[in-house]
């Protein structure tokens, strides 16, 4: 039996934690591992993060904080620590390694360029203190996993001792292929959270070309309601249970993304969703998409807006081509970014972290 503590970000209800983590645990468990979680930020905390609420009380993230200070300090029932991202935001790494037990291996998983919040912050004592924090946290664990190459770049040139690559995935068996049916309209969507909808702004001029026609509308699960403001079309909140079914009915997935060094290291989850679903896809050509994105093949990678009007059309006139389209996504979905393909990996990664 090898046991491991999962210092994760969020609880269930934060989407990294949850993809990243959580739902690999009940397959661990099959496969003899002893699982315990500490999440270091509640739901309470990700419902005003995701609000845009100001927190009101140092509490609730003083309290996280003292937690996870303690967990390491006095919890050594384990063997391995497989932790998300870093176990104190903005703590210096030379303070948090001291609370790393020296004998047990840290497996530390990415899925974000978190190390670019440090290195290219405005604050320049913040930069001057933490902008090599992530960078040494890397070259100090046994492993580190990372969502992309670009983050696995990145944890090379820090010395990391071994770096893995593991996208993130969805569980198949959970989404349903889009089913071709008449509609009166032709639905373009989005889904994502409220940090991460003002990416729409760079394709808010084709959404509203293509919008002007009635038989076109565009849905945006997640989004803040400024972000959408000048699109015709609808916000849908974000609801972990009516999910997929919202998904299904969309007719194609965007991801529109601005080409920072922030968005380079994305993962490109939600072309990944969308696919699931049998949709076919339009998105920036930047990091993670470029390789998801087989262009004219399951999707379209558009860079100008005329790009963007262009591909819409092509796919909102062709009903035989989106499902085409979505069919190839499906499959591509489930050969490397599905749960069942994914699984198997983490567990021969974890059992070698002891051996």
């Amino acid at each position: 039996m090898i046991s491991i503590l999962v210092l994760s970000r969020y609880d269930w209800a934060g989407p990294s934690s949850r993809y990243r983590f959580y739902q690999f645990l009940p397959y661990l468990e099959k496969e003899d591992f002893e699982i315990s979680v500490s999440p270091l930020f509640n739901e309470k905390y990700i419902s005003n993060l995701y609000s845009g609420r100001r927190v009101k009380s140092l509490f609730n993230p003083l309290s996280a904080y003292l937690r996870r200070t303690h967990r390491l300090l006095f919890d050594h029932r384990y063997d391995i620590v497989w932790m998300e991202k870093e176990a104190l935001p903005w703590i210096p790494a030379s303070i948090e390694k001291l609370l790393w037990k020296a004998s047990v291996p840290y497996v530390i998983d990415y899925d974000d360029a978190i190390f670019h919040r440090y290195d290219q912050h405005n604050n320049i004592l913040v930069k001057a203190v933490l902008s090599k924090k992530i960078s040494q946290l890397m070259s100090r664990c046994l492993v580190v996993v990372a969502g992309n190459k670009y983050i696995a770049d990145y944890a090379e040139r820090a010395g990391s001792q071994k770096v893995v690559i593991l996208p993130s995935v969805v569980d198949t068996n959970l989404y349903v292929g889009n089913v071709p049916q008449e509609k009166k309209s032709f639905t373009i969507g989005w889904i994502g959270s409220p940090s991460t909808s003002r990416h729409l702004q760079v394709v808010a001029s084709a959404l509203s070309e293509v919008c002007k026609s009635r038989d076109v509308r565009f849905s945006a699960i997640g989004a803040q309601e400024k972000d959408v403001a000048e699109i015709p079309g609808k916000v849908i909140s974000w609801n972990e249970a009516t999910e997929i079914e919202e998904l299904n009915r969309f007719d194609v997935g965007i991801m529109p993304l601005p080409n920072t060094s922030w968005e380079r290291g994305k993962c490109g989850f939600k072309l990944i969703q969308y696919m699931a679903c049998g949709l076919p896809v339009i998105a920036s050509p930047v990091g993670m998409n470029k390789e998801i994105v087989d262009h004219g093949v399951n999707g379209f990678l558009a860079i100008k807006t005329s790009e963007w009007i262009k591909y819409i059309k092509l796919l909102k006139n062709d009903s035989e081509f989106r499902e085409k389209m979505g069919k190839a996504g499906q499959e591509k979905v489930k050969e490397k970014y599905s749960l069942q393909s994914a699984t198997p990996k983490l567990v021969k990664l974890l059992r070698e972290v002891v051996v």
